[in-house]
């Protein structure tokens, strides 16, 4: 069966992900649908795993190190998550990564998003979330804020591509320009925090839809962000994506918002 624009776009970052060993100790996936999408979920669980025999396991629920909660009843109650907690104090029993998945996370509650909370400030390095929800604006921020997000929405790929969105991508692929033109782009690109998610937020998604023109020459992709993606590293364009998720996630909780601009031009030109 073909797959959607959204799936390609997503194993296309999974698969880099693991590839260049930039897996996060927590994820955000936006689903479309939980029956057709919670596949997809799996696919990344068996690629971080990377154990052909532990498949079989995975596809049975009967995986050791892996553990899905659901909500009881219309919530997600604090003590299933202090159960998982303590479940995760052991050490694997396979000696690879542990992952959990809280399904519909959206339906955390006070209590219970505070309990796991806790457990994402403080992740342990073998230790891997993943939280599932059909709408990441329903989920608590301060958890929200500690996870990097992979949309796998219809709607999420639907690209205005900008002059002020082609130049910044223009300015982020030369790296020095972003101080060269620090002033330049927060006078007339990034003028607020407001369009800077937006802007940003469009970018992740140019480079995904580029890194998708890549891996199959059939995708569609503009010929000017061919043009200007074609001598940059596939690690270089996943790095980009990971550092404007976590530096969007940022934003809200920074009051100062030239020192949040000064910090994201820092990392992407390091990174």
């Amino acid at each position: 069966m073909e797959l959607t624009t959204p799936k390609k776009n997503f194993y296309e970052l999974i698969n880099n992900i693991v590839r260049f060993n930039k897996i996060s100790h927590a994820y955000l996936i936006e689903l479309d649908n939980y029956d057709n999408d919670f596949n997809c979920v799996i696919d990344f669980i068996k690629l971080i795993i990377n154990d052909e025999s532990a498949n079989l396991l995975i596809d049975s629920g009967n995986y050791p190190d892996l553990k899905i909660v659901e909500p009881d009843g219309s919530v997600i109650k604090k003590a299933q998550l202090i159960a998982l907690q303590e479940q995760f104090k052991n050490k694997s029993f396979l000696n690879n990564k542990m992952i959990y998945v809280i399904k519909e996370a959206d339906k955390l509650n006070d209590s219970s998003g505070n309990t796991i909370l806790k457990f994402l400030e403080e992740p342990e390095e073998d230790i891997i979330a993943i939280l599932l929800t059909t709408n990441r604006y329903k989920i608590i921020e301060t958890i929200l804020s500690r996870c990097q997000i992979i949309s796998l929405k219809d709607d999420s790929y639907n690209i205005t591509l900008s002059d002020n969105t082609l130049d910044m991508l223009k300015f982020i692929v030369k790296k020095d320009d972003l101080f060269v033109y620090h002033q330049h782009i927060m006078d007339n690109i990034l003028v607020d925090k407001n369009i800077a998610k937006e802007i940003l937020g469009e970018i992740e998604k140019i480079i995904l839809k580029y890194l998708n023109y890549v891996s199959n020459r059939n995708s569609f992709c503009d010929e000017r962000v061919i043009n200007l993606l074609k001598n940059t590293s596939i690690n270089d364009l996943t790095n980009y994506i990971l550092i404007i998720e976590e530096e969007i996630q940022k934003l809200d909780f920074n009051v100062n918002y030239k020192l949040w601009l000064d910090c994201l031009f820092s990392r992407l030109i390091g990174g």
